[in-house]
């Protein structure tokens, strides 16, 4: 496996002080230092400045972890004790610079997308996915980890003039202070403002529904079809295939991207700050309300309000922040408090089924 791996600087696989620092405080100058550039099961493929390894953890790292979080994820950096050419044990991970993660909305762990990534792209598709809100829960989750997020607006080949120049005028009311990329793999528009974006040794996450076009777009980058994608539909215009693993490419001007598996939902957890720095105009118009613990929902003197009543803010936008705050939340609760909310909640339905059973309506 080495052998077909060219021999590079850890600074070209994301090596920087940050990580130096870490290594160095740690003492592990006896193992080898590698970046985790994919998730299989119970594996990993690691690269180092020698090759790429396939390795897995000590028995120790499974009986201490206690989440998802505590095992490595495609991102980190890990310290390896090399066995052969193609096999490795990773002993160690070093701490996350940034993780991006999101929360499941059935479950109380959250899952990790990826680690150590200096901008996410956020995706969507302009024939089918195209949702400003979607847009604000990635945005929440990019602002809470510390990572700069930048939207692209994919498959612009398959929309007529008049409607992407609307598309991207609603976008950039919505989100004036961000960059926004306009591509199509198909005609490769975009592409080379895409290029141009990624910067030697910074790591890139690409994130979105599944069908964007995200594997799309790396191919074009990497100039080889490396992920496999079907046919595109005819009909739709989409590719079939979905990315169902995470995986890091590094492109031959030296960034390195990761492609995701696509998310149907993008749950939000933990993220009070994400929530007030994406919506810091309500965050702003919250400090002249008249009550300090103002839900801007119906409250007297409620500047929020006063601001949708006066069309000084977008309505859908103001809509989503409650729908998020209210999201984030129930994350937060205890799973105590979570069933004791669900048992009280169940009571209350049953209170109402057994009250209707001898209510007769009057005519």
């Amino acid at each position: 496996m080495t052998d077909e791996i060219v021999k590079v600087k850890l600074e070209d696989l994301g090596y920087d002080d940050f990580f130096d620092s870490q290594w160095k405080s740690l003492e592990l100058t006896k193992y080898s230092a590698a970046r985790v550039i994919a998730e299989h099961k119970e594996a990993y493929k690691v690269r180092s400045s020698d090759g790429e390894y396939l390795a897995k953890i000590t028995g120790r790292q499974m009986f201490k972890a206690e989440t998802r979080a505590d095992f490595p994820a495609v991102g980190d950096w890990a310290a390896i004790t090399i066995l052969d050419a193609e096999r490795a044990v990773i002993q160690n991970i070093l701490p996350r610079k940034t993780i991006l993660q999101k929360k499941y909305s059935d479950k109380e762990d959250s899952q990790i997308i990826a680690v150590n990534i200096d901008v996410v792209f956020i995706v969507e598709s302009l024939d089918r996915d195209y949702n400003l809100n979607r847009f604000e829960r990635y945005l929440v989750l990019a602002n809470e980890a510390g990572i700069k997020p930048v939207i692209l607006l994919n498959k612009i080949d398959l929309v007529q003039e008049n409607e992407l120049n609307l598309i991207v005028e609603q976008t950039k009311n919505r989100f004036d202070s961000l960059d926004i990329i306009l591509t199509s793999a198909i005609t490769e528009q975009g592409l080379n403002e895409l290029v141009n974006y990624i910067i030697r040794g910074k790591t890139y996450c690409f994130v979105g529904s599944s069908g964007v076009g995200k594997s799309s777009l790396i191919n074009r980058l990497l100039q080889k079809n490396e992920i496999k994608t079907s046919e595109i539909n005819d009909y739709s215009g989409r590719g079939r295939h979905t990315t169902t693993t995470r995986e890091m490419y590094f492109l031959e001007n030296g960034g390195i991207v990761i492609d995701n598996p696509g998310t149907r939902e993008v749950g939000i957890a933990d993220a009070v700050d994400g929530i007030e720095n994406i919506f810091e105009e309500i965050t702003v118009l919250s400090k002249q309300c008249k009550y300090a613990d103002c839900t801007h929902t119906h409250e007297p003197k409620c500047a929020v309000l006063k601001a949708i009543e006066d069309n000084e803010l977008d309505m859908e936008k103001y809509q989503n922040f409650l729908k998020l705050k209210k999201e984030n939340e129930f994350s937060e609760m205890s799973s105590f408090e979570k069933r004791k909310k669900d048992r009280k909640f169940g009571q209350f339905i049953k209170k109402k089924h057994d009250e209707l059973k001898g209510y007769k309506p009057k005519f």
